[in-house]
C-alpha cells in the first residue's frame, strides 16, 4: 500500500506541474490590461501604468513571471488580490467552505435520489418503474440549472414564502438558517448529478446481475435481497464511485451559475468577479486549488476502490 501511494503521488506531481503551466499560460491570453483596470481614473497616464506594471511584475518576461509565481505557490503563497489587496489563500479559505457545503449537500441529494433509482430501474427492467426512473433521469439531465433555480425561487420563496430566495448564512453560525438558504441551490445542483448517477448505476447493475456469480448465488437459494445488495451492488459500485468523484469535483468547480442566481458567496462568484476585474492572482489561485481538489479526489477514489473490492489490493 505504501509503495502504491508513493507511485500515485509521483504521478500527481508532473500532472500539477503541467496544469500550473496551462493555468498561467492561458491566463495571459485574456483580453485587456490589468494595469489599466487597476489605474482607475488615472488609466490615461503612462507613468502610472508603468509604475503599476513594475509593482506587479507585469513588465517582466512571461517565463520569469511564471517562475516567480510558481516559487511562491510551492510555499503556499498564492499572492495578493490586485483589486482588494487581500491574500489569495485567505480568500480561498473563506470561500471554499461555502462551496464545499453547497457541493456536499448537492452530492448527498444526488446519491439519495440517483443510486436507489438506478438500482430499482435495473432490478425492475422494462417495467413501469424502470420507465418512470428513466423519465425522471432524462428530465434532470435536460433541465438547465438556471431555469430550475428561478422556478424554485418563484414557487418556494415568492409564492409559498417557505424559503429565502437568496443569501447565505454560515453553517456554524445558524445551522437551521444555513440549511434553509442552501437547500434550494443544493437541490438544483443535485438533480443533474442524480440523473447521471442513476443512468450509470442502472447500467452497472444490469451488467452485474447478468454475471455468473449472481446466477450461482440465486441457484444456491439466497434471497433476492441478499443477491442484489451483497453480491451485485458491491461490484456495480466501482464505476459509480469513479463517476461520483468526478461529479463531486465538478460540483466544487462548476457551481458558478447557481451561486450567481442564489447569491451564494462561494468559489463560483469569486472566480467570476476575478475574471471580470482581471485579478490574475485570484483566478490562478482558485483554478490551482480546484486542480488540487480534483487530484485529491482521484487519489481518494482509488483508495475507496480497494475498500469496495479487496481483489484490487493485490493488483
Amino acid at each position: 500500500m505504501g509503495i502504491w501511494l508513493l507511485r500515485r503521488v509521483g504521478q500527481v506531481i508532473p500532472t500539477l506541474l503541467i496544469l500550473s503551466i496551462l493555468i498561467f499560460g492561458l491566463q495571459q491570453l485574456m483580453p485587456g490590461d490589468p494595469a489599466v483596470i487597476l489605474a482607475g481614473e488615472e488609466r490615461g497616464d503612462p507613468a502610472v501604468l508603468a509604475q503599476i506594471r513594475a509593482e506587479l511584475g507585469l513588465d517582466r518576461p512571461i517565463w520569469q513571471q511564471y517562475l516567480l509565481w510558481m516559487g511562491k505557490v510551492l510555499t503556499g503563497d498564492f499572492g495578493f488580490s490586485w483589486r482588494i489587496r487581500v491574500p489569495v489563500s485567505e480568500l480561498i479559505l473563506t470561500k471554499l467552505p461555502v462551496t464545499f457545503q453547497l457541493a456536499s449537500m448537492a452530492f448527498i441529494i444526488a446519491i439519495l435520489i440517483g443510486v436507489p433509482l438506478g438500482i430499482l430501474s435495473a432490478v425492475r427492467k422494462d417495467t413501469p418503474s424502470d420507465w418512470a426512473a428513466n423519465g425522471a433521469a432524462l428530465f434532470g439531465v435536460s433541465t438547465p440549472n438556471f431555469w430550475l433555480g428561478i422556478m424554485m425561487i418563484l414557487l418556494f420563496s415568492v409564492e409559498l414564502g417557505w424559503l429565502p430566495p437568496s443569501g447565505y448564512v454560515p453553517l456554524f453560525e445558524d445551522p437551521v438558517q444555513s440549511l434553509s438558504t442552501t437547500i434550494m441551490p443544493a437541490f438544483v445542483l443535485g438533480t443533474g448529478v442524480a440523473s447521471v448517477l442513476m443512468r450509470h448505476t442502472r447500467a452497472a447493475m444490469l451488467t452485474a446481475l447478468s454475471q455468473d456469480y449472481v446466477r450461482t448465488a440465486r441457484a444456491k437459494g439466497l434471497k433476492e435481497r441478499v443477491v442484489i445488495w451483497k453480491h451485485a451492488l458491491r461490484n456495480a459500485l466501482i464505476p459509480v464511485v469513479t463517476l461520483g468523484a468526478i461529479e463531486f469535483g465538478r460540483l466544487l468547480a462548476g457551481a458558478v451559475l447557481t451561486e450567481q442566481i442564489f447569491t451564494i458567496p462561494g468559489f463560483g462568484k469569486l472566480i467570476v468577479d476575478a475574471v471580470f476585474n482581471r485579478d490574475y492572482p485570484v483566478v490562478q489561485g482558485v483554478v490551482m486549488a480546484t486542480a488540487l481538489i480534483f487530484v485529491t479526489l482521484s487519489l481518494l477514489t482509488d483508495l475507496l476502490y480497494m475498500a469496495i473490492n479487496p481483489r484490487l489490493r493485490n493488483a
